[in-house]
């Protein structure tokens, strides 16, 4: 199937920096976006390091040629490892430079990737960026996101109403390069035709509802990305904003 995307990064109207990296690779059919954070210099180091580290490993350790030689099963979870080692690997570069610097000592990022290959496609994901898919005008979160707030809503102690208004927007619970080794979690998922997936940082759907995403990239495909970036942006651009739009081919 034929696998077209589309990403743009915008600084937003209030930061002085974009702390915010991402990956569009269709060749590679790999798309990660990072949301960096600890400073403004560190914020930039560890999204674009994480963003380079990730995919240098996958070009390693599951190059397409590899993959061919492997039956269904084993595919699986050779990709699923390989995302956790690639993020890992990009955790453990940040951790050290920041050794390396002590300028850049507590930086961090997110990292969602989507890789596909053959007929499914792969998340590796750590943070609270996400990835969606959207499928017969349905749209899935596939992500959890690794925050207070989204640990808060799984374990019932808050409303989705109250998670609006809370002053704990921003603390995460899980980030690459924090620590040397982070708790990365994975998932496989069978791609039909018309598929489309979205990566975005919380600058978007931060901003931006669910619906509101899902309503604009079926009415636009590509084209949605530059729409739902100035319409974050109309809502405040109080943060870096990213997004990628993933279409799979009929």
């Amino acid at each position: 199937m034929k696998i077209t995307a589309r990403g743009e990064t915008d600084i937003g109207l209030t930061r002085s920096s974009n702390q915010d990296a991402l990956l569009v690779d269709d060749a590679r059919r790999l798309y990660i976006v990072a949301d960096g954070m600890g400073g403004h210099a560190g914020g930039e180091v560890a999204s674009s390091l994480c963003v380079k580290r990730v995919a240098s490993w996958i070009d390693k350790h599951a190059p397409p040629h590899k993959l061919a030689s492997l039956d269904e099963a084993s595919r699986h979870a050779h990709i699923c490892s390989t995302l956790v080692q690639a993020i890992n690997h990009a955790s453990t570069s940040i951790f050290e430079r920041a050794l390396e610097e002590p300028q850049l000592m507590g930086m961090g990022t997110t990292a969602s990737a989507l890789m596909i290959s053959g007929k499914h496609a792969y998340i590796g994901h750590v943070g609270d960026s996400r990835v969606y898919l959207i499928r017969d005008r349905f749209t899935y979160q596939l992500t959890n996101d690794h925050s207070l707030i989204g640990e808060q809503l799984r374990a019932g102690v808050i409303s989705r109403e109250e998670a609006k208004n809370t002053h704990m927007q921003n603390v995460i619970t899980r980030s690459v390069g924090y620590q040397e080794m982070e708790d990365v979690d994975t998932s496989t998922i069978a791609i039909e035709p018309h598929d489309l997936f979205v990566l975005s940082s919380d600058g978007m759907h931060g901003r931006i509802s669910d619906q509101e995403i899902s309503h604009a990239v079926n009415k636009s495909k590509l084209n949605a990305v530059k729409e739902l970036v100035e319409l974050a942006n109309a809502r405040g651009g109080k943060d870096n904003i990213t997004l990628i739009v993933v279409v799979v081919g009929g």
